[in-house]
């Protein structure tokens, strides 16, 4: 398993920050999955997305400093785990996000090296349209 993050000064409250990122907002800003439905359940929520005929099931926890989400069930890795932090900055928030992913395959020490490769762009891409949405 590999782990990569991203940061990024967003120039919002923190607040404002907690507000914008909502599971399908989070999914939708990393830019790889369509939403197709958000379930609230007991434990959180439950993200269903998919892209090209594949679909994959991503379960959220809120927690006070920020949230959490992992690939639940079948999916196109073998494991993804992801936390979102957000903390005041100057006049903003300072965004982390953390993710550790598994593609499963064999030869881990490529194909793990290849999804955390793409994960870090997702994670990339999700900070950016997020301080493009808080301007």
């Amino acid at each position: 398993m590999r782990e990569v993050s991203a940061s990024r000064f967003v120039r919002a409250t923190p607040a404002a920050v907690e507000r914008a990122l909502t599971p399908r907002a989070l999914v939708e800003y990393e830019g790889s999955f369509t939403v197709y439905e958000v379930e609230d359940t007991e434990e959180g929520w439950l993200v269903i997305a998919g892209s090209r005929g594949m679909e994959l099931a991503l379960a959220f926890e809120v927690r006070a400093e920020g949230l959490t989400y992992e690939q639940r069930g079948d999916g196109p890795l073998e494991a993804l785990e992801t936390t979102v932090t957000y903390e005041p900055e100057d006049e903003g928030t300072s965004v982390r996000m953390r993710s550790r992913v598994s593609a499963g395959l064999p030869l881990p020490s490529i194909t793990d090296r290849v999804a955390a490769w793409k994960r870090r762009g997702e994670l990339r891409r999700a900070l950016s349209r997020l301080a493009a949405d808080m301007e």
